[in-house]
């Protein structure tokens, strides 16, 4: 079971190589705030992964931080690139 967790861990990490590559290629702001939307979400995954490994309670505080942090992040990077085309709602 030990064995597993590790690889998986792994696996992500290779999965963020991916998203990385996206970062750098992407065509639009839309990928590029999507990959980096991975990269917390791998995070999360991969600390959660290591928490249950290493039997660390920290580790799962640590990545509930980063959980709300990739969710604030992607509210203001909406807010930014889309604003409102009208301004007679509520702000």
């Amino acid at each position: 079971m030990q064995t597993l967790l590790l690889v998986l861990a792994l696996f992500l990490l290779l999965n963020l190589a991916a998203g990385l590559w996206r970062v750098l290629r992407g065509p639009t702001a839309a990928d590029r705030m999507l990959a980096a939307q991975l990269f917390g979400t791998t995070a999360v995954a991969t600390l959660l992964l290591l928490a249950q490994h290493h039997g660390n309670a920290a580790l799962r505080d640590v990545a509930l931080v980063f959980a709300l942090l990739a969710a604030v992040t992607a509210v203001a990077f909406v807010r930014r690139a889309w604003p409102r085309q009208g301004s007679g709602g509520v702000d």
